[in-house]
């Protein structure tokens, strides 16, 4: 059995002390490959660092998270795309989207860095991971004139309404990204995840968020994205192993580059 974690911050600084533990018992998991959307320019080395030191488990991505869009974040939009267009080594434009959740401050810029970035997704044929938090409405404006572009990519850590998953899977080149919140005890993922087909979902953590019970409110690390899986095969009624088939599936039929 491979499992793929399809979205982990493994560089971040929570990992500093542990990291080779952490990739030890995430292939004790069977855990086979790890990808890694960007969050900022300052990100990036220690990112590529991770892909240096682990080819063929870590898989980078590049994309500026819209918490960080703020003053300059066109000119550092210019800086990253000339790392595009430079050969490079990245799987997908991410980690992109909208988040309206703590701030609206920049509002109107969110979106333009996001529409500008799904333009990138377009122009060098990399598939986007998206984040959307309190944003629903907005997304789909920005994404909707893109649909018959054929833009692909998975709307991560996906915590929404049935009729929101719909909204969702709407657009035919997109995966939903499922964490550990589906294990927790009063969500309401479970039900909603029934209403969306398994060939349209992958498996996440968002290392070092949201850990799965029962490691919720601590760090969470890719080995836990097994809790998830559980969590998933109990809730379509199939068995772990198919779960992890599928979901492997589906990661490298929208992500390529990472099946390479």
């Amino acid at each position: 059995m491979e499992i793929i974690d399809t979205h982990a911050h493994l560089f971040d600084e929570a990992f500093a002390g542990d990291l080779d533990e952490v990739v030890a018992r995430a292939k004790e998991c069977h855990i086979e490959k790890v990808f890694l959307p960007n969050i900022d320019e300052s990100t990036v080395p220690g990112m590529l660092s991770l892909c240096g030191r682990w080819p063929g488990f870590f898989y980078p991505m590049l994309g500026l998270h819209p918490t960080e869009v703020r003053p300059g974040y066109g000119e550092v939009l210019d800086r990253m795309e000339v790392r595009l267009a430079s050969g490079n080594p990245f799987i997908g434009i991410g980690e992109v989207g909208l988040d309206y959740y703590w701030d609206r401050t920049y509002y109107k810029e969110q979106q333009d860095a996001f529409r500008r970035q799904v333009e990138w997704s377009l122009a060098y044929g990399l598939p986007l991971m998206i984040h959307s938090r309190s944003a629903h409405e907005e997304l789909l404006e920005v994404l909707s004139p893109y649909k018959a572009e054929g833009i692909s990519g998975v709307f991560h850590s996906f915590g929404g309404t049935a009729e929101e998953a719909a909204d969702l899977l709407s657009f035919e080149g997109f995966m939903i990204g499922i964490n550990g919140v589906l294990t927790f005890k009063k969500s309401s993922l479970p039900d909603v995840l029934r209403t969306i087909p398994l060939c349209r979902v992958v498996l996440e953590t968002d290392s070092p968020y949201l850990a799965p019970v029962p490691f919720r409110g601590k760090r969470n690390e890719s080995a836990y994205v097994c809790r998830t899986l559980e969590r998933m095969a109990e809730v379509y009624g199939l068995p772990v192993e198919e779960v992890a088939r599928q979901t492997r599936e589906n990661a490298l039929r929208i992500y390529p580059k990472a099946a390479k």
